[in-house]
């Protein structure tokens, strides 16, 4: 027995270095409204502009609040998800400071320190590059009847004030291409790697 529980982690060790990436991020496919797991799962992404609190009034943002709470009472399987939108220079930075710990030139010691302060300098610029989104996980919903569910949860959002938006196909791969890779520059995403160079034929 006990060398049977020493090999299992081996096992699913195995097992996952066999999975596609798909498998092991559970994404089965991108439809042109959700992301859909092999569980059977289908997620619903929903694109909230954001509200600058900075200017606001405790007032508005006490109001702002409370038109939350009102979405979050009418609809219990809403999740919120709050995502960067730019890049993260955080691997960047430690490695720029243990390179700084180890450099025994002056000079380019004082280089690598300038490079921290410039991505210090950038990440501030960027910290209020976030992207809020609902997310609402389909499991039985089908037809007709999901996508009343959907346009109810929309209504109710745009009722309370909020500027939103479904997720599309490229709006769901965007997002994960910035979440798992830090890919803000691409504009259009391929489906599989090297796509853009198949030439259909005519």
């Amino acid at each position: 027995m006990s060398r049977e529980r020493k090999m299992q982690p081996d096992c699913r060790k195995e097992a996952r270095k066999k999975q596609s990436t798909r498998q092991l991020i559970n994404t089965k496919t991108i439809t042109e409204y959700s992301l859909e797991t092999y569980q059977g799962e289908q997620l619903v992404y929903f694109m909230i502009r954001p509200t600058n609190l900075s200017v606001l009034s405790d007032a508005s943002v006490g109001a702002r609040i409370y038109a939350l709470m009102n979405v979050l009472k009418g609809v219990a399987e809403i999740e919120i998800l709050c995502l960067n939108s730019r890049e993260n220079f955080e691997e960047n930075k430690s490695f720029l400071r243990k390179r700084a710990e180890e450099e025994r030139n002056p000079v380019i010691r004082r280089l690598l320190e300038q490079n921290q302060v410039f991505l210090d300098r950038i990440q501030i610029q960027m910290a209020t590059a976030r992207e809020f989104l609902i997310l609402i996980r389909l499991r039985e919903e089908k037809g007709k009847e999901m996508f009343s569910f959907l346009d109810r949860i929309e209504k109710s959002l745009k009722e309370q004030g909020f500027e939103v938006k479904r997720a599309g196909e490229e709006d769901i791969k965007r997002i994960l291409a910035v979440y798992y890779e830090q890919n803000v520059t691409s504009e259009k995403f391929e489906d599989y790697d090297g796509q853009r160079w198949i030439i259909p034929d005519d």
